[in-house]
């Protein structure tokens, strides 16, 4: 079995967090996942903290501006880009003061390229999707930003080790020629699961730092994730069907970020607990038929996705039940 970059029963975040406090947010993740914190996102605070935004922002010489609400390539960087940089600067500025001692795994996040060019809009019209041209500059681009960006984390964060979680929420959709065009009565051509891999793939290879592939939609493409070289996968396992897939890339050797916490609270009015989300863990690996011991290796327990849309006190408990599941699979 393969070394794999965080400690043994680990637990971390997806990446966004309720709130508009950078400050306060990242004494959460430090506080509630020592093992793997993770440089949280907070959409509340408007656009270039969205998810499209604010990953747009990692482009190389390839500005996006907002217009009509949307995000859109632009001929020059502007107040948008401007803001988007800022509120990332500060998010760095408060992970330095914060973690300047830390001396574990540390993850940062990024929309991937299929879901960037599925979302940001060329200026003359129709998603970057549309021109497999622009989607190998989108791609070029982001992955030279996103090796930027690691080697700025790691420069603040010397004694971590860096992991970067590409989100793919899209890709499942861009494979399926399911992205809708502007008009909404036709979709764009489906691209072919090699051409998705090689455009993940040269993001994988620049990045400088293992990379997590995370998609939490249904049908998640495990086949074009581990053939972009991925380190690990992320997935919500509520809405995992078919097991033969995920056997089959676990027994490969890449890592499983389990999401096992739901991001909402339990319609029964019940606390969250630690021994619930390694129960669904365990539960899961007991049916894939793999010894117990490679779990707490292999495996790093997470929400189910994102947090933005839950409240503060409940993102808060979600992120201590992961950290308490995981100590149990590792003492297990």
């Amino acid at each position: 079995m393969p070394e794999f970059p965080w400690p043994a029963g680990a637990a971390t975040g997806i990446g966004s967090l309720p709130g508009t406090d950078a400050a306060e947010a990242q004494r959460i993740v430090f506080g509630e996942l020592p093992g793997l914190p993770h440089l949280p996102e907070l959409p509340a605070r408007g656009p270039g903290a969205d998810v499209i935004g604010r990953s747009a922002g990692f482009l190389v010489e390839l500005p996006v501006q907002l217009y009509a609400g949307r995000w859109q390539m632009s001929p020059r960087p502007g107040k948008d880009m401007r803001r988007t940089a800022d509120l990332l600067e500060r998010d760095l500025d408060e992970m330095t003061a914060q973690g300047d001692d830390f001396a574990g795994t540390f993850k940062v996040q990024s929309a991937g390229p299929w879901t960037l060019a599925a979302s940001i809009e060329l200026q003359l019209g129709g998603r970057v999707l549309r021109d497999p041209g622009a989607v190998r500059d989108l791609t070029d681009s982001l992955a030279e930003g996103l090796r930027r960006h690691v080697d700025d984390v790691r420069k603040r964060l010397p004694r971590a080790t860096i992991l970067l979680q590409l989100d793919e929420p899209s890709l499942p959709s861009v494979l399926a020629g399911e992205v809708p065009t502007e008009s909404g009565l036709g979709a764009y051509r489906a691209v072919n699961a090699p051409d998705a891999a090689t455009a993940l793939r040269t993001v994988v290879e620049l990045a400088g730092a293992p990379v997590v592939a995370h998609c939490c939609a249904a049908a998640v493409p495990l086949q074009v994730f581990r053939d972009s070289q991925a380190a690990a996968i992320a997935l919500d396992l509520a809405l995992l069907k078919d097991l033969d897939p995920l056997g089959e890339a676990i027994e490969a050797g890449l890592g499983l970020f389990a999401g096992a916490a739901p991001t909402h609270p339990p319609a029964d009015g019940r606390p969250l607990t630690g021994k619930q989300v390694a129960e669904c863990v365990t539960k899961l690996w007991t049916r894939l038929g793999f010894a117990t011991a490679r779990l707490p290796e292999q495996v790093v327990v997470t929400p189910a996705c994102g947090l933005a849309g839950a409240s503060e006190p409940y993102a808060r408990a979600v992120l201590a039940a992961c950290h308490e599941a995981g100590r149990r699979l590792a003492e297990a």
